[in-house]
């Protein structure tokens, strides 16, 4: 009786080793050199970034083959058209907020990632960070943690980004997982300052801001971040009904007699992108959107 006990208990671990060796691991080592702002991958071939990442980032060289297949796509797709952005998307780990295989962390889906919410799809990502064009040391505020990707992307940009997201139980879930992997050598999160709050209203203490990303939708451009956008900064936000948004690109100038002009254009040409809820906080809960229609 007890050796069949024995076998039986030893089967049903067999079982769920293979099971759990079969599942996707994402990449757990720790980052091998430290991060500098002169260091950059190479961008004109798979093997020779794979090879630069393993010995500077030391991360798994299968999510770093789906990423350089993803960048390739997405330099063809003009969803990123500057040194700077290419390199910030090379080195953001986007497997790190996703978990999963490294053919789905880097499709052009949105994925669930809990509470509601989703992952935006990289391309997306990388054309919108690239409208906003930021510069080291301009500071960026995004309203929208979510999964932290965004922002791991913004610190490869800047040494200056605020994010808030809304469910709290998401926003230190994101935060552990920043502080996580800062432990682990991506000391570039340092520079992300994140808090649970409505984003409609900004972060006024830290305001004003260089740019501004919002990653969920709305049916107008929330007047207390547009006021917080510095005179001649730039915010890219989902403006429309829901499930059809379009990305607008919101340019800030200054104009005669003291006044504000404020230039919409849209970063798609008028194909409307569908983005989660931009909701709201009633007392400490969260009830329906900042809609006005």
């Amino acid at each position: 009786m007890r050796r069949d006990m024995r076998r039986r208990a030893f089967l049903t671990l067999s079982a769920a080793a293979a099971a759990s060796a079969a599942l996707p691991r994402p990449a757990r080592a720790t980052v091998p050199k430290p991060y500098s702002w002169d260091a950059a991958p190479p961008m004109n071939d798979a093997a020779t970034f794979v090879k630069w990442m393993q010995d500077n980032r030391g991360e798994d060289p299968r999510y770093l083959r789906a990423r350089f297949d993803r960048y390739q796509n997405m330099v063809g797709h003009v969803d990123l058209w500057e040194a700077r952005n290419k390199r910030a998307f090379l080195l953001t780990p986007r497997e790190e907020f996703l978990k999963s295989a490294p053919t789905v962390v880097y499709d052009v889906n949105y994925h669930d990632i809990g509470f509601g919410v989703t992952i935006t799809g990289p391309r997306v990502v990388g054309r919108m960070t690239s409208s906003i064009d930021v510069k080291m040391g301009e500071k960026v505020l995004e309203i929208g943690t979510g999964s932290g990707y965004q922002s791991a992307y913004l610190s490869n940009l800047t040494d200056k980004v605020w994010t808030i997201e809304i469910i709290k139980p998401l926003a230190e879930r994101t935060r552990g997982r920043y502080d996580a992997l800062i432990e682990r050598g991506y000391t570039e999160y340092k520079a992300i300052n994140s808090k649970n709050a409505d984003g409609y209203y900004g972060w006024e203490e830290a305001a004003p801001f260089d740019k501004i990303i919002v990653t969920c939708g709305i049916d107008h451009i929330p007047p207390p971040l547009l006021q917080q956008l510095k005179t001649g900064g730039i915010m890219v936000i989902p403006v429309g009904p829901p499930g059809a948004q379009h990305i607008l690109k919101v340019l800030k100038e200054a104009a005669a007699s003291d006044q504000i002009a404020v230039k919409r254009s849209d970063i798609y040409n008028g194909r409307p992108v569908p983005f989660v809820p931009f909701t709201k906080l009633d007392g400490d809960a969260i009830k329906g959107s900042h809609n006005k229609r």
